[in-house]
């Protein structure tokens, strides 16, 4: 029997090769702006050449007393006092830190060794209204108006002689040194009588007297300087010590009536 002929099977027909998408362009580049051009600069206006400008401004110095001042306060020749003014002259208490003070020391022989004719012990004014005082053996206190301790100072060599400093004599200004209080009124003395045991009679101690002594168990000065003969004495003590000496005093004088007086300086009281 014949053999019947194998037909071969199809050849099935390959895929149709899909066609690739379409390449999308690209959008067009946008061109940049156009840069606009810097504006021109301006010269800066020419600085005028200025005169230096003054250094800071300083207040003028102003100087204290230990003894703080007692309401309403003023300053007077370059220091703060106070101003209050005492109803009644009868008994007053004065702070007098602002007079210029010099100490002198001159080791001159003899008990009664002088400085402008004022010994140990004794108090008097010169000429030109110092009030020089006798405050030791060999020791002189001078006391002045306010803010002349230079001028006390240069005068010494008129006041001892032209020998001053080869004899050793030597000084110093005392004024910021020390306190000075005014107690000035007839009973005064009964004031001190509370706080010294010295005896105050004018026998013992009269106008122009100056001694060194306790005064509330301070070591003090104690002038006798009546002001137009009403009795007055100035006390001199280390400036550590002044309010105490101060607030001690108008205690003591409290039963009699005892006032604070501002710091004035001398000439009539204003009217």
């Amino acid at each position: 029997m014949p053999e019947l002929p194998v037909s071969e099977p199809a050849v099935t027909a390959e895929l149709a090769v899909t066609a690739e998408p379409a390449v999308t362009a690209e959008p067009a580049v946008t061109a940049e702006p156009a840069v606009t051009a810097e504006p021109a600069l301006t010269a800066e206006p020419a600085v005028a050449s200025a005169a230096p400008s003054p250094g800071p401004s300083w207040p003028a110095p102003l100087a204290r007393s230990p003894i703080a001042p007692a309401g309403p306060v003023t300053v007077v020749a370059g220091w703060q006092v106070s101003a209050v003014r005492a109803a009644s002259p009868d008994l007053t208490l004065t702070d007098c830190t602002p007079l210029a003070k010099v100490a002198l020391k001159y080791s001159l022989t003899g008990r009664h060794a002088e400085v402008c004719g004022v010994r140990f012990g004794r108090a008097a004014r010169d000429p030109a209204g110092t009030l020089v005082v006798g405050s030791g053996p060999g020791e002189w206190l001078l006391i002045g108006p306010v803010g002349q301790a230079s001028a006390l100072t240069a005068g010494l060599v008129q006041l001892v002689g032209s020998d001053a400093r080869d004899s050793g004599a030597t000084w110093v200004d005392l004024t910021h040194g020390r306190a000075l209080i005014r107690l000035t009124g007839n009973r005064s003395a009964g004031v001190l009588a509370k706080l010294s045991a010295i005896d105050l009679s004018d026998d013992l101690v009269p106008d122009g007297a100056a001694l060194r002594t306790a005064v509330a168990a301070v070591a003090t000065d104690v002038i006798r300087d009546d002001l137009d003969g009403i009795r007055s004495y100035l006390l001199h003590c280390e400036r550590s010590v002044g309010q105490y000496l101060f607030d001690v005093a108008l205690r003591a004088g409290a039963e009699f009536g005892i006032e604070v007086d501002g710091f004035r300086l001398p000439g009539p009281a204003p009217g």
